[in-house]
């Protein structure tokens, strides 16, 4: 019950005493950039997890290996382009990157890079559902701090919280909106879609919500 009610109440990114007052602020405080980077780096681990797990990528990601196929390009020059025009639905949108936009590809990238080879490949079935599970939860996790950091969104959490605003509905609503449709599509080109990219497509919503929620009671 309380999860449903954290699920309606979160409408919009709360502010705390270490929130940046705008995503243009090329000063912020240094608790505040270090609890940028830490959300970045937990956002990186749990999609990371996901990958390595081995039971599907994530909604973007299918996406990028759907857009791979129909146009002849390289998964990452896939997710380049694909970022690209996500950040021009910013502009009817009025979203404003920051430094945040910034390190979010960055950070991401690195951690992809780094803790890959690191990680679990479980084998049993059961296990790669439990990865991909927890891999959700710490997505949802680093997408609060990152976010009540407001130094700038990601492109696709600058998409979901552009969404929020004009529509005026709850963050978990959007958030899973956008991964359905994000699927659908890149499984239209020739994604792959596996079990983990349906927990993640329809997880990920309430998760950003509950770490929004977590990080704004426990982190003021």
């Amino acid at each position: 019950m309380k999860l449903l009610t954290i699920f309606r109440i979160i409408k919009n990114i709360p502010k705390t005493s270490w929130s940046s007052k705008k995503p243009l602020n090329i000063k912020p405080k240094i608790k505040t950039l270090l609890f940028l980077i830490f959300g970045l780096f937990l956002f990186g681990l749990g999609e990371t997890l996901l990958l390595a797990s081995g039971a599907g990528v994530s909604p973007w990601t299918v996406l990028a290996e759907g857009m791979s196929i129909y146009f002849s390009f390289s998964i990452g020059w896939s997710t380049f382009w694909m970022s690209l025009v996500v950040l021009l639905l910013w502009i009817p949108l009025k979203q404003k990157p920051g430094i945040g936009t910034i390190l979010n590809v960055i950070i991401i990238a690195l951690v992809f890079d780094y803790t890959l080879p690191y990680l679990p490949n479980p084998e049993n079935y059961g296990f790669q559902v439990l990865q991909v599970i927890i891999g959700v939860l710490i997505t949802g996790l680093g997408s609060g701090f990152y976010l009540i950091s407001n130094l700038g969104p990601g492109p696709r959490d600058g998409l979901m919280t552009g969404v929020q605003r004009i529509t005026g509905k709850p963050i978990a609503l959007v958030r899973s909106t956008i991964e359905v449709i994000v699927v659908f599509f890149g499984w239209k080109l020739g994604g792959t879609v596996g079990l983990g990219t349906i927990i993640f497509a329809l997880g990920i919503g309430p998760a950003v919500a509950v770490g929004i929620y977590f990080v704004s009671k426990n982190f003021k």
